[in-house]
Parts: structure tokens; C-alpha cells; sequence
């Protein structure tokens, strides 16, 4: 049974006549009266009974009638729902992210979502460098947030930042009183550094490597909450540190922080997508949250006091 069955039914109800229902679908008489048939034998009973007129309802007619009109208009809405819901964005986004941007980015991004697009959900995951990267490529999250140390190139990474490296200490020490620090000043100093084979770590050494010194770690760690944590709890300790990691703890005057010079260590916040395969809509609407969220600060991962 098809709907177009019941239509047809319920316009020969109302019109009370199978040569009128034909002329108004520009068809013969026969043609309808064989689909009434064919309904009325899938029904298991009949719908209609001759007059001298044309035809009305059985009981049995009224029945069917009666249930098909409200099928009809459960169908019509439901149709009608369906095609308003294909407007509306939906779905998860697998979303990598650094530590350091996970709060404020995240969670305003979040906030957004929420009011404008409540059917897109985020499913964030935290990682480092080659973690993301390897989450990428594998297709475990849609896009992904990441350090670079060259200006994206290509079109499947965004820029959304730069920052600067900062030696970062607990308050009070006079190396990183003033606004910067040169990169020579780092020898000898007790450091708290990612451990080996990060990149950045990699970067670090060969930049002292070009100084004519090596860096002394007084502990490897990967986590930046461990990291600050070490530095803010022993005064003899330094990290280096992008700004948007410690930014909080710089304003509540948990931490002290120098901009380290001579070289300037850069590295770039990007949005990288996957190489291959399209974004969904969802995707591409989170996509325009991160960027535009992050230009609407300056160009920062927190907004600017």
C-alpha cells in the first residue's frame, strides 16, 4: 500500500464519483476504478458501494477513510519536519586540541555552539604535537589544533596565532623581572623541559646548540600543568613556555614571565584539517567558531585584558 492509494481514495470520497476524480486527473474512469480495486483487495474488503449517483463509503470505507486521514496528515508533518531538520546542523565533530587551548578557546567556542547550533556536539581531545598530528591522519578527530614551528603553507591549515617563547619563573625572581631575556642567559639555568624526541625540545637544544651551550633539565615533562606547577612551587626552577599557557597564572600572579630574544623562538597556532576527504557542515561550522573566536581576540587563544 502506497499513500498515493489512500490520496486517490480519500479524493473519490469526496467527490462521490470516479468520472470526476478522472476528469480532474485528466485520466479515464476505468483507470481509476482499477486502482480502487486493486486497494480495496489489499484491504481485504469493500471501500465503496454503488449508487445510482456514483459511489459512497461502506462502513468499512468510512473506517479506512477515517484512519487514513490521519495517517496522511502524520505523514505530511513528518515529511514537512524532515525537510526543516535537513537545515539545521547536526552531528558530532571529533575536535584535537594543546593543552593550552583548551581553556578559554574551548569552552567559548562551546558556549557559542550552544546557543547558535544546540544539535552540533563536541567531542574534544587533548594531545601534543605528533599525537595530533597521528590523530589526524588516522581519522580519529576532524580537525585539529596544533603547533606549528613555520607558517602553514598549505590549504588544509589555518593560521590563527603566533606566539613568542617566555621564560617562565616564579614570582619575584629578577631574570624574568624585566620585559625580555636573552636566549644566551639560559646556560647554566635548572630548566623543567619536555622530554626527548618532542620537537620542540628538539628546537630548544639546537637553538643553544647555535649558542655555543647546552640545556640543563633539572626535569623532563611533558605536562604543561606539571611543568608550571614545578616552576611555581621552586623558586630555583625555570620553563619555557608559549604565552597562552601560562596566561592565567601570569595575571593572578602565580607565575613571572620574560619574553626570550635573540633568537625570537616563534611557533604557530594553526587548525589543521584532514588532507583528504570533505567537513561536514557541522565541522565546518566549528571550524568558523575557532577562527572567528580567536580574530575577535586579537589573535589570542584567551581574551585580551
Amino acid at each position: 500500500m502506497q499513500i498515493q492509494d489512500f490520496r486517490l481514495f480519500l479524493e473519490v470520497a469526496e467527490a462521490g464519483s470516479f468520472t470526476k476524480v478522472a476528469a480532474q486527473r485528466q485520466t479515464v474512469q476505468s483507470h481509476i476504478s482499477r486502482q480502487v480495486s486493486e486497494l480495496e483487495r489489499q484491504c481485504g474488503g469493500p471501500l465503496f458501494r454503488r449508487t445510482g449517483r456514483g459511489v459512497a463509503l461502506t462502513e468499512f470505507g468510512q473506517h479506512v477513510a477515517q484512519r487514513a486521514r490521519l495517517w496522511i496528515k502524520e505523514s505530511e508533518q513528518l515529511f514537512a519536519d524532515i525537510r526543516q531538520t535537513a537545515q539545521v546542523p547536526m552531528g558530532q565533530v571529533k575536535l584535537g586540541i594543546l593543552p593550552s587551548a583548551a581553556h578559554p578557546l574551548m569552552t567559548q567556542v562551546f558556549k557559542r555552539l550552544g546557543l547558535a547550533y544546540p544539535n552540533i556536539r563536541l567531542d574534544v581531545r587533548e594531545g601534543q604535537g605528533g599525537e595530533l598530528d597521528a590523530m589526524l591522519d588516522a581519522g580519529s578527530v576532524d580537525m585539529a589544533i596544533l603547533f606549528r614551528y613555520d607558517k602553514p603553507s598549505t590549504t588544509d591549515e589555518t593560521l590563527l596565532a603566533s606566539a613568542s617563547t617566555y621564560l617562565v619563573s616564579s614570582p619575584g625572581l629578577s631574570l624574568t623581572h624585566g620585559e625580555t631575556v636573552e636566549f644566551r642567559r639560559l646556560e647554566g639555568l635548572p630548566l623543567v623541559l619536555p622530554r626527548r624526541p618532542a620537537h620542540w625540545r628538539a628546537i630548544l637544544d639546537e637553538a643553544a646548540k647555535s649558542k655555543g651551550f647546552q640545556l640543563q633539565p633539572a626535569v623532563e615533562a611533558d605536562s604543561l600543568t606539571m611543568q608550571k606547577e614545578l616552576v611555581a612551587a621552586h623558586k630555583h626552577l625555570y620553563a619555557l613556555l608559549g604565552p597562552f599557557s601560562f596566561s592565567h597564572e601570569l595575571r593572578s600572579g602565580h607565575l613571572q614571565a620574560a619574553k626570550v630574544v635573540s633568537p625570537d623562538l616563534k611557533r604557530y597556532v594553526t587548525l589543521a584539517r584532514p588532507k583528504q576527504g570533505q567537513l561536514t557542515q557541522a565541522s565546518r561550522i566549528v571550524a568558523e567558531l575557532i577562527t572567528s573566536t580567536v580574530a575577535g581576540w586579537k589573535g589570542q587563544l584567551s581574551e585580551p585584558r
